[in-house]
């Protein structure tokens, strides 16, 4: 994996310390890498950090990149990618947790799994103003419009509704200013970068080993990943990146333990299929 150069993104001292370490790299299938980072001694932001992600080949095929999703029923991110078989997974958009279901527009294969639910002065939510898109299993990113329903113009065969966005056209999209923004979460994101690849990165948080990431933080990692377009998806407890015949390779939090055992059952999946 060739780093793009810090000089050209940031000048800050994080960029350094970011793309300087000896990244823990491995090839788990034809244009598929696994990569992950331990950042201890406050390293990485003025925080321990632990950041993994893969980088896919992005390119039209039989397979490649698709959703899973259920309209009611939870899953773990694990259970969801073994069901379809997988190569690479992460957790999907966001969703209610006691009645099951997700908060966002969600199509699959041409099928409308949930819409994006709005309240009645129709205002829609951070996290349904973009959308990762899936045609022939080549994933794009795009940015929403103003109606709640402009998911459905979107040409694609599998819509997944999330956000905010980090970047687009190259360009940092600006944040809110308030504390989902501000606060240092564990994260899932999506980035297409300028070499035609996908990246799909987790960033742990909640523990002493990691303390997560703010938006403005993710967003520069994106960056720095090379990352033409990126966006967020839901995070937290949610945040898991899943890998066949390894498992689980992040440190999902919803056990307040550091280890591979703390999924939550999250409403669907983006993955990757070979």
């Amino acid at each position: 994996m060739a780093f793009f150069s810090p000089s050209a993104f940031s000048q800050d001292a994080d960029s350094l310390r970011f793309v300087k370490p000896y990244w823990e790299k491995e090839r788990v299938a034809k244009g598929v890498v696994l990569i992950k980072q331990q950042f201890f001694n406050k390293a990485l932001f003025g925080a321990n950090q632990y950041i993994s992600y893969m980088i896919i080949k992005n390119k039209k095929r039989k397979n490649g990149f698709n959703i899973a999703a259920e309209a009611k029923q939870l899953k773990t991110t694990a259970a969801f990618a073994e069901a379809v078989n997988a190569g690479a997974a992460v957790n999907g958009n966001f969703f209610y947790i006691k009645e099951g279901g997700s908060e966002d527009y969600v199509k699959v294969n041409g099928t409308v799994i949930s819409k994006n639910t709005v309240p009645g002065n129709g205002r829609m939510a951070f996290h349904q103003k973009a959308a990762v898109l899936v045609s022939r299993g080549q994933l794009s990113i795009q940015k929403g419009g103003a109606d709640p329903d402009w998911p459905d113009t979107c040409n694609a065969a599998s819509v997944l509704c999330s956000g905010p966005l980090l970047l687009m056209n190259g360009i940092k999209e600006m944040q809110a200013d308030d504390a989902f923004s501000r606060n240092r979460h564990p994260r899932t994101a999506v980035g297409v970068t300028t070499k035609g690849s996908v990246i799909l990165l987790v960033a742990d948080g909640r523990n002493a080993n990691a303390a997560g990431l703010n938006l403005e933080e993710l967003a520069k990692i994106m960056r720095w990943l090379g990352c033409t377009s990126a966006i967020n998806l839901d995070g937290g407890g949610s945040s898991t990146l899943w890998v066949k015949h390894k498992g689980v390779i992040n440190h999902p939090s919803d056990n307040k333990k550091w280890d591979h055992e703390g999924q939550r059952n999250v409403a669907n999946i983006l993955y990757f299929k070979r």
